[in-house]
């Protein structure tokens, strides 16, 4: 485990400092001042061109590059939030960052219903949907990769077991930033960082104990908390995590009980970082280099 560099450390300690502000913070940790985000509008980068798409429930954005995209694998992005923050711009340049270093996929990445207007489990019939209006484009299973930071890494599980369960198949591969794996919090690092954690940290009035989306629902669903579920023939996994997030457990605990079900899986902790820090783009060293090991997760995925 690399130590954190100078950025990173500044990076880290101004999200620390900020969410610690008695006026601001409780609603950055809880997801009231993301849910409430009015944003400018998108400008896309001339490279690419943009496609929004309208479903019976939800909206997409198909980003595809104008020159030489490549056509034999697609990825389908599953934003984070905690299940209550709709879809954001930061997401809109993941897409094009996610398209960049998969040398030139196309991202679908959905705006899919959230809490506490649409609980469990609308997402997931969303995501599902996503997942299924793929197929009907002309895209097989093995050739779509879906991708998801925080609530989206845990969706993106969700539909995994979901198309297991229902006989379905599965997708190529599994870009996993921070997921969002165990709603009952029961892994040691809650604890282990409660105070180390410069998002969550301190509290349990945060995004991570919020139940607008799973309501009165078991928490130990799989379709709500992945890890409890059953990984057996899933595709290979890129799982990143930050060595002082909360959430860490749910990402190492995941890890483990995959590979002892046969999944390829490969767990990268960065030392010293926060939850989703790929948000640091090419800001920082940490987040420029989780960004480079998904473009090789991608190569070793497709063999090219």
């Amino acid at each position: 485990m690399q130590e954190v560099s100078v950025r990173g450390r500044v990076i880290r300690d101004m999200i620390a400092h900020v969410t610690n502000d008695h006026l601001i913070g409780k609603k950055i940790k809880t997801g009231e001042l993301r849910k409430n985000l009015v944003e400018p509008k998108w400008k896309c980068p001339d490279c690419f061109r943009m496609e929004e798409i309208e479903m019976p429930q939800f909206q997409m954005e198909l980003l595809r590059r104008k020159e030489a995209p490549r056509k034999d694998y697609v990825i389908l992005q599953l934003h984070g939030g905690g299940y209550i923050g709709a879809m954001r711009n930061a997401y809109r340049s993941f897409a094009g960052l996610y398209s960049e270093v998969s040398k030139g996929m196309d991202v679908l990445t959905i705006d899919y219903r959230v809490a506490p207007e649409h609980p469990f489990p609308a997402a997931l019939e969303d995501a599902v949907e996503a997942y299924e209006w793929l197929k009907r484009a002309g895209w097989h299973g093995r050739q779509i990769i879906v991708a998801g930071d925080s609530a989206g890494g845990g969706l993106a599980l969700a539909l995994c077991l979901y198309l297991k369960d229902h006989s379905r198949s599965l997708p190529g591969g599994l870009v996993l930033m921070s997921p969002w794996t165990d709603m009952t919090a029961s892994g040691p690092s809650y604890l282990d960082n409660y105070e180390r954690d410069p998002l969550f940290g301190n509290t349990t009035d945060s995004l991570i104990y919020n139940r607008d989306y799973a309501g009165w629902n078991d928490l130990k669903d799989p379709y709500l908390s992945p890890v409890f579920g059953d990984f057996w023939g899933f595709p290979p996994m890129l799982i990143q995590a930050g060595s002082q997030e909360m959430l860490l457990s749910d990402s190492v605990t995941l890890a483990y009980k995959a590979k002892r079900q046969g999944a390829k899986v490969r767990l990268s902790v960065y030392g010293g970082m926060f939850h989703v820090f790929q948000m640091g783009m090419m800001m920082m060293p940490e987040s420029k280099r989780a960004w480079r090991e998904i473009g090789r997760y991608f190569q070793v995925v497709t063999g090219k």
